[in-house]
């Protein structure tokens, strides 16, 4: 449960930085939008998607993230909620995914690939080292408890979509920049990048255990296949086995390990 005691001025000026972050991150796609500035981001990632590709109605779990994120931000920010381990561990580091995927928007509308690469990476490692590092906290949090609800399930779930977004942002701008080693096939390189994410994922859901962190990245894995399967069945069905391979695996991970399970206790 989470902690009942009051935040100091340090501690309050962090959870502000917090939700400055947060709003940041998602007023800028809505202004991108709205205004029409720049390049879009299906318009960003069509100029290199010819290795992998991801069904554009994929990328309406935005709507869901940011609803998330929105809700984190503005919990940790009220005056009653309490300090806690995990608001002291994950303030900061949550911040700067936050910036990080608002940046991501400029950078991309500016069509600044390589530097896309290194802010969406950036966001990824921001946010998921810290929690991974505070697993124990999060494996030790009853199903329905408020931090698990509130501070878990929105940054694991921007963690697991970041976890397929960023390796797809790499393959697409290296297609762009006709960088892909010569070493493999572009569809082998595709067919590299999906083991590797749903490996990544895997080991990453063993340790936090819970669901709101593979869903994301089965949903990406789930848009590739959909986008790839009539051009290209090999990978698509690379990615339809990635996907099903964390749905199970995220499930029997969560709920049939111990200590930790994500169940009412």
């Amino acid at each position: 449960m989470s902690s009942i005691i009051r935040p100091t001025p340090r501690q309050r000026t962090r959870r502000l930085v917090v939700l400055a972050a947060a709003l940041f991150a998602i007023v800028v796609p809505l202004v991108q939008n709205l205004a029409g500035l720049g390049l879009n981001q299906a318009e960003f990632a069509a100029d290199g998607n010819s290795t992998l590709r991801v069904a554009g109605y994929a990328f309406s779990i935005w709507g869901l993230i940011y609803i998330g994120i929105l809700a984190y931000a503005i919990r940790q920010a009220l005056p009653q909620t309490g300090e806690s381990p995990l608001l002291g561990r994950m303030g900061l580091p949550s911040a700067v995914a936050f910036f990080g995927i608002g940046f991501w928007i400029i950078v991309a509308a500016l069509n600044l690939k390589a530097a896309s690469v290194g802010v969406i990476f950036a966001s990824l490692i921001a946010l998921l080292l810290p929690m991974l590092a505070v697993s124990g906290h999060i494996r030790a949090l009853r199903m329905f408890d408020r931090e698990r609800i509130l501070l878990v399930w929105p940054l694991a779930a921007l963690a697991g979509w970041l976890t397929v977004a960023a390796p797809l942002n790499l393959i697409t701008t290296a297609t762009a920049f006709n960088a892909l080693p010569a070493a493999l096939s572009p569809d082998l390189w595709a067919i590299v990048a999906i083991v590797a994410v749903t490996v990544v994922a895997l080991a990453v859901t063993a340790v936090l255990r819970t669901l709101a962190y593979p869903l994301p990245t089965a949903w990406g894995l789930l848009g590739a296949f959909v986008a790839e399967q009539a051009d290209k069945p090999t990978v698509a069905f690379t990615a339809l086995a990635g996907a099903i391979v964390l749905l199970i695996g995220g499930l029997l991970l969560t709920f049939r390990l111990r200590p930790g399970v994500e169940r009412a206790r």
